[in-house]
């Protein structure tokens, strides 16, 4: 029984129907309503002009179903490890650590929220909701505009005084928000997934950037040979450089010690936002000129940095939830 058999009709019509392109149009080998293998040659002749014998449209039609078959494995088989980890790959590493150090309460509390879905497949949501024209109110909620050149007393001072829609406010909103017993169930499960990504988001060093040039967006350089921003380069270029599922990365990078965790997790929302504005800041002296070319050296030189932002963030995201849901 051919392999299309059972598929949908559009795949039968483009399959078991393989076409043959002749000079005067498209003569149909073999004929899709009814799979009748039947192969016409006078007609097909007279219409075209074109005088083939009859064995050669038969083992033209068994070359054709074998690339039939050929392109329908290809279907199945390479779009999905194609489209794998599009600028997901990060949220994801995140989701997966912040799981391995959640107590057995706040695990169990999640899972009556978020059902089967794991924080590492939750962790991206925030980021497909933008699709939704209804959802572009938490466009702001994603980062932090800060000025040029601030030391830590003039950021710890900013901090407390910042009452704007941004992604320290809404961090600290939603940590509260979900602490509530009356929170409706739909309104629960949204800010569980939003704070989940945003804490990630905290954690990207262009996150905690510059109005003027959109966090790095308007920074443009080219990752090997690839025209792209900084933001960008941030966000997912060295990420999906190591080539690494993120369960794959979650385990490279996720050591820790005692008190490792214990001082990472007392640390505030405004410092995990302080330490990526910092490490910001050293980013911007690297760049000498318009669509700059990073690749290995720059990978070597960042990737530490970048291992340790995931990592962080993932344990700061299991502290919050453990509170969160004692």
């Amino acid at each position: 029984m051919p392999i299309w058999s059972n598929d949908s009709k559009y795949l039968q019509f483009l399959f078991r129907g393989a076409f043959f392109f002749l000079p005067n149009g498209i003569l149909p080998i073999q004929k899709a309503e009814t799979g009748e293998e039947t192969f016409t040659n006078s007609r097909a002749i007279a219409s075209t002009g074109l005088f083939l014998p009859a064995s050669f449209y038969n083992s033209l039609h068994i070359v054709m179903k074998s690339i039939s078959k050929i392109i329908i494995i290809s279907i199945l088989f390479f779009v999905p490890v194609s489209s794998f980890a599009w600028g997901v790959l990060g949220h994801r590493i995140v989701g997966e650590i912040a799981s391995g150090y959640l107590t057995s309460k706040a695990r169990s509390e999640i899972q009556k929220i978020l059902g089967n879905e794991s924080l590492a497949m939750a962790s991206n949501w925030g980021d497909f909701i933008k699709s939704d024209t209804a959802y572009r109110y938490i466009s702001s909620w994603h980062y932090i505009n800060l000025n040029k050149g601030l030391n830590a007393g003039e950021l710890q001072a900013f901090f407390k005084k910042d009452t704007a829609t941004d992604i320290y406010t809404r961090i600290n909103f939603l940590a509260k928000e979900l602490k509530s017993k009356s929170l409706p169930m739909a309104k629960k499960r949204m800010y569980l997934r939003l704070l989940i990504h945003f804490v990630g988001d905290a954690h990207q060093p262009l996150h905690a950037g510059y109005r003027e040039d959109l966090g790095g967006n308007r920074v443009k350089v080219a990752w090997f040979n690839t025209p792209t921003n900084l933001h960008a380069v941030w966000d997912e270029s060295l990420v999906n450089f190591q080539q690494l599922s993120y369960t794959e990365y979650a385990t490279v990078i996720n050591h820790t010690t005692p008190t490792q965790i214990r001082e990472w997790q007392k640390v505030p929302v405004s410092g995990w936002l302080i330490e990526s504005y910092n490490i910001m800041e050293k980013l911007y002296p690297e760049i000498k000129e318009d669509n700059q070319r990073l690749s290995y050296e720059y990978n070597f030189n960042h990737i530490e940095t970048v291992n340790d932002r995931l990592l962080k963030g993932g344990v700061r995201l299991a502290g919050l939830l453990n509170q969160i849901f004692r």
